[in-house]
């Protein structure tokens, strides 16, 4: 994401060159808000994309459906179809999670002084009123985690404002934490870690072979950029057969599995129904 500042009137030319590095883009209109529906889609007449996970199963070829509309294909882009929208554009977007990263959307001074104390240091991007801080990774994108704090990923879209300052770094779990914290999606009440009857001394329960284990299980499945849900059920499986016979596995780290795999958008209902799979699959009493 090194590409060059948006200039007015030239809208096009920087969404290809970002679309070229394999940033998705779309046009935004004034208001800093995406165009709306065309007559064929309006109203989810088109078997809706709004509220999906991926684009689809729409084959629209107008800039529809918000981040959704979200694209690296230069034939799209530069279609006659798009062309309208692109000479009423008012800047350009992405998605952030279609581009493997994570904007922490700042909107204030205040939101900016906590994360200079609060969040590692990272690429930066001044905005109106804040700035954008981006992580490499994704996760699910929520709003409000803290007070003009906006967390930016999947299903999302961002502005996009130039390439920023600084390196880029790995998104930390304290960014992860902001989002667990404020979405009921993943609460974990409802998973029990399956644990060996009379189980005893874990033969390997180490901090460091856990966490490694953890962080491992997790970058796989935040890596996956195809057959998201077999990667999960065999990152599951693997975790489960090496710490689900001896009690090493708290609810605090399969949340952490769970967060990955939401982040990359399976449903809370796939994970548990891929956690009780594995553990099935293995023997284990129960889930």
């Amino acid at each position: 994401m090194t590409q060059p500042t948006d200039v007015r009137g030239e809208h096009l030319p920087v969404a290809l060159s970002l679309a070229a590095t394999g940033v998705p883009v779309l046009p935004l209109r004034a208001g800093k808000v995406p165009f709306g529906n065309c007559r064929t889609c309006a109203q989810n007449a088109c078997g809706g994309r709004p509220n999906m996970r991926t684009p689809g199963p729409c084959r629209c070829t107008a800039p529809c459906h918000a981040w959704a509309a979200a694209t690296t294909d230069p034939r799209v882009l530069s279609s006659p179809a798009w062309e309208l929208a692109w000479r009423n554009a008012a800047a350009v977007a992405y998605h952030p999670g279609g581009a493997g990263v994570t904007v922490v959307d700042l909107d204030d001074l205040a939101a900016v002084q906590w994360a200079r104390v609060a969040l590692p240091a990272t690429r930066t991007v001044t905005t109106t009123r804040g700035e954008h801080w981006i992580y490499r990774g994704v996760m699910l994108s929520a709003n409000g985690v803290r007070p003009g704090v906006d967390i930016k990923s999947t299903m999302a879209y961002a502005r996009w404002l130039g390439p920023g300052t600084g390196a880029i770094t790995v998104l930390p779990d304290v960014v992860r934490a902001l989002a667990v914290k404020e979405s009921p999606t993943v609460r974990l009440t409802a998973v029990t870690v399956p644990t060996r009857a009379g189980s005893g001394d874990c033969p390997h329960r180490t901090p460091t072979y856990l966490e490694r284990g953890i962080a491992m299980a997790v970058r796989r499945i935040t890596e996956a950029r195809s057959a998201v849900h077999a990667t999960v059920y065999r990152t599951f499986l693997a975790v489960l057969s090496t710490h689900g016979r001896c009690g090493c596995l708290t609810d605090a780290h399969v949340a952490r599995l769970f967060t990955a795999a939401q982040a990359k958008g399976e449903s809370l209902r796939h994970c548990i129904d891929a956690w009780t799979n594995a553990s099935t699959t293995l023997g284990l009493i129960r889930v």
